[in-house]
């Protein structure tokens, strides 16, 4: 393979990775250094596109140092999972990997952003699909059909896909997106896939701040080696799987992680709570002055907003009571660590991917129960003031045409934006000058 390495004393590679980053290295990488029978599954991993994390680590050994980063202190090991790295344009290197018979799963966090909601209608795929099968693919879906390509050309047997990313059902939305581009360029690859191919949809679960210069001294410190891509992270973890894996997998559970028949409730509960929290404390802690999750939940009036919006998701949970109370309890006690420096700008990139699936049906329900949606169109709102210029940098895959829309005056504003995330919402005007009081009112 080319474009990356393989030191002599690794794991044997069984398991594939596309989206090499802060988060992998700290969850599904850590989960299977972490697994009983770790010296038997080797990672190879993928960064998303940029080579530069895999220039990084080959460079000591793909071996980097955890944090766990606790309110009295740092706990640090070096993680060892990582048997090669390779730039996401290696696409040599991808199919070599995919189609060997020892590989038996591919794990994935390429964001959100890269699920298309519409396979048949996304630019980007339907390009992939017209120029297959020559030219790199530029998709997540295109990269992982060449993968599958190349595996049912060497017969190499069955193989797991498992979306780690932070949307519902987000095994099924990976499947209708791969089995429709497969049925657009080869019926056979098709067949292949539907007879061979599983898709396991998860939840996963670990606030994963982005490291710095001062994270890097803190390892050096820790372990004594001067490590130039160590991963901080939360004590917590959470990871729930559901499905099957044809050709084995890690003892995952002996290290935490669940297997469940259903992943929907613990969906919900993550989309909403959790994930929907930290983009209503990203947008409306922005305009207070804030930069962290920490400083947000150490200010009451943020505190107030979080609690106005939990309120109206355990509204529409269906979930114990007194379970989703211990949730948010446990969610404070994350949030309020001050040693976690999870910042708001992080948070809030790819709003329009994100708000639709964390803050969207929780506004719907609330609608449709006759509860006033005060909790739930405040996140609007807030990113509302973020598309206007008012808080960080916009960093999303639609930013020119939501902050085109957001720049009128404010009813104008709410209005169009609405409208691109729900037209049956913009129609409510009731819901309109609603979220155009908060508008005004936020700061």
């Amino acid at each position: 393979m080319s474009g990356g390495g393989i030191r002599g004393d690794v794991r044997p590679v069984r398991l594939a990775h596309l989206g090499l980053g802060a988060f992998f290295r700290a969850h599904q990488a850590w989960y299977t250094a972490h697994a009983p029978d770790a010296e038997a599954w080797g990672i190879a991993a993928f960064t998303g596109r940029r080579p530069d994390l895999a220039v990084a680590l080959n460079a000591q050994d793909c071996r980097y140092t955890l944090i766990e980063r606790h309110a009295d202190g740092d706990r640090a090991e070096i993680v060892s999972s990582i048997a090669a790295a390779y730039a996401g344009t290696d696409l040599e290197a991808w199919r070599t990997t995919i189609a060997s018979p020892e590989v038996g799963a591919i794990t994935l966090t390429v964001t959100e952003a890269a699920y298309p909601a519409v396979p048949e209608r996304d630019d980007a795929l339907l390009a992939d699909v017209r120029r297959w099968p020559e030219g790199a693919p530029s998709t997540v879906t295109g990269r992982i059909l060449a993968g599958l390509h190349a595996r049912r050309a060497a017969d190499a047997g069955p193989l797991a896909l498992v979306s780690c990313d932070n949307l519902p059902d987000n095994g099924a939305v990976l499947r209708h997106a791969v089995r429709w581009a497969a049925g657009e360029v080869d019926s056979g690859l098709a067949g292949w896939i539907e007879r061979h191919v599983s898709f396991v949809s998860t939840v996963v679960d670990r606030i994963t701040p982005a490291s710095t210069d001062e994270d890097r001294a803190a390892a050096k410190e820790l372990t004594c080696w001067a490590d130039a891509s160590p991963v901080v992270t939360e004590p917590f973890s959470e990871w729930i799987l559901s499905g099957d894996f044809p050709a084995g997998r890690p003892g995952w559970d002996g290290a935490g992680a669940r297997f469940v028949d259903d992943v929907e409730p613990f969906v919900r509960r993550k989309l909403w709570l959790l994930n929907g929290a930290h983009s209503l404390l990203a947008y409306a802690a922005a305009t207070r002055g804030h930069e962290t999750v920490a400083d947000a939940v150490h200010d009451e009036v943020c505190v107030g907003w979080m609690g106005e919006w939990w309120d109206a998701a355990q509204r529409h949970l269906g979930l114990d009571a007194a379970d989703v109370l211990e949730y948010r309890n446990a969610l404070r006690y994350r949030f309020a660590n001050p040693r976690i420096r999870h910042r708001l700008a992080q948070i809030g990139m790819d709003g329009s991917q994100k708000l639709p699936v964390r803050v969207l049906p929780v506004l719907r329900a609330d609608l449709a129960a006759g509860h006033s949606p005060v909790g739930a169109a405040r996140p609007i709102a807030a990113w509302i003031r973020h598309l206007r210029g008012e808080t960080f940098e916009v960093r999303d895959p639609a930013a020119a045409t939501f902050t085109a829309a957001a720049s009128g005056p404010p009813r104008d504003a709410v209005r169009a934006v609405v409208s691109l995330l729900d037209e049956d919402l913009a129609e409510q005007r009731d819901l309109v000058r609603l979220i155009e009081g908060l508008v005004r009112d936020l700061g």
